[in-house]
């Protein structure tokens, strides 16, 4: 009897993404060019906050949060540039690709997804003219105000109570939820919505002096 003649080669894992933009962006190696703001609208905008656990007809997507934390952002500090908003709008950015994994999950999967998160983020920053590390203190900035859109979040639409929220998120200290976007928009709406704070402000950059 003949032996069937088997492969000692093994195929690679694929490691990329096909972008409805035609881009194949490379998550081990990601390149800036293959970075566009139209997939990575599209993708945040169909990516759920809260593993989908949320109230209402529709999902509150990565999108819309992006927003939501760009807006808290504002309230805290009224002078931020056109560059410095940017950066908080895209701070979620790598999710259109990687997903938007709840922080018990992240905690287990541990430095791999981390390093994955920060090379993609890297990419995105080069892409969009934006420093590529964010100085220290404007990270804690912008985690101050995801962790308020965090709080009301948790509480206005994943079925947390007060008390519950504030021990995992603290007390909002000062921006309240009137006049936020808290309720969840369909996904077109969220991407034209995040589509459009982002040509603002690459319009606003463009007109700034030199």
């Amino acid at each position: 009897m003949s032996k069937v003649a088997t492969s000692t080669k093994s195929e690679p894992e694929r490691a990329w993404q096909r972008m409805l933009s035609g881009r194949r962006l490379d998550l081990l190696q990601p390149s800036p060019l293959d970075v566009e703001i139209e997939d990575i609208a599209q993708g945040l905008s169909r990516v759920a906050r809260w593993n989908g656990q949320t109230v209402g007809e529709h999902a509150f997507s990565v999108a819309q949060h992006s927003l939501l934390v760009l807006d808290i952002g504002l309230r805290l500090k009224p002078s931020l540039s056109a560059e410095d908003k940017l950066a908080v709008l895209l701070h979620d950015g790598p999710e259109y690709v990687v997903g938007d994994m709840i922080s018990p999950f992240k905690a287990v999967v541990g430095g791999d997804y981390k390093s994955v998160e920060a090379r993609l983020q890297e990419a995105i920053h080069i892409r969009f003219s934006l420093p590529v590390s964010l100085p220290a203190s404007f990270k804690k900035f912008i985690k101050k105000a995801d962790t308020i859109a965090a709080y009301y979040e948790a509480v206005q639409l994943a079925g947390f109570s007060e008390n519950e929220a504030r021990q995992y998120f603290g007390r909002p200290h000062g921006v309240t939820p009137d006049g936020l976007p808290l309720a969840a928009w369909p996904a077109g709406q969220a991407q034209n919505r995040f589509l459009d704070r982002f040509n603002a402000l690459e319009d606003a950059r463009a007109k700034r002096p030199r």
